[in-house]
């Protein structure tokens, strides 16, 4: 089961915000600890969206009845997304003026729980079918190579008789 968090419309541009939630993408609990000792203005934002997704996890857990190992969550995915831009414009010398942009970013955290083996518990629906379709592709380009071979043998033992 996945756990979404999402925070709108905040002022830090994208690519920066993109900057931390790499650092945090795939970890488990020590997300938290990189989160506080990073120093970036967007940090304690993204902490307290990882923090709003567990507490999610946790109310869906206790309320509704899924059963969720909170120990056991990891980030499945973070993004931040372009928002709005807020068009500026600044004094420039000699009477002209500086255009420039400022921009936001919608930032969103994805939770996932991780089985005791290490891989992820939940499956995206069509993912198990884009696999064994993608396993059916080999095999098929397997065999195709293989009867390949075995003209180009045939027709080389057939021109030394």
């Amino acid at each position: 089961m996945e756990f979404r968090a999402e925070a709108r419309y905040m002022r830090v541009s994208p690519q920066k915000a993109r900057l931390v939630l790499d650092l945090i993408k795939g970890r488990r609990e020590e997300a938290r600890n990189t989160l506080a000792f990073t120093k970036k203005r967007v940090a304690a934002t993204v902490g307290k969206l990882l923090q709003s997704a567990l507490d999610n996890a946790s109310y869906l857990s206790s309320e509704k009845g899924i059963d969720v190992d909170i120990d056991n969550l990891y980030v499945k995915s973070a993004v931040a997304n372009d928002g709005p831009r807020m068009k500026r414009i600044r004094p420039a010398p000699m009477g002209r003026a500086y255009h420039y942009v400022r921009r936001i970013a919608h930032i969103e955290i994805v939770l996932a729980e991780r089985s005791k083996n290490g891989r992820s518990m939940a499956t995206v629906v069509g993912e198990e079918a884009a696999t064994t379709k993608a396993a059916a592709r080999t095999k098929a380009k397997a065999r195709a190579t293989k009867v390949k071979t075995k003209k180009t043998q045939h027709k080389k033992t057939a021109g030394a008789r």
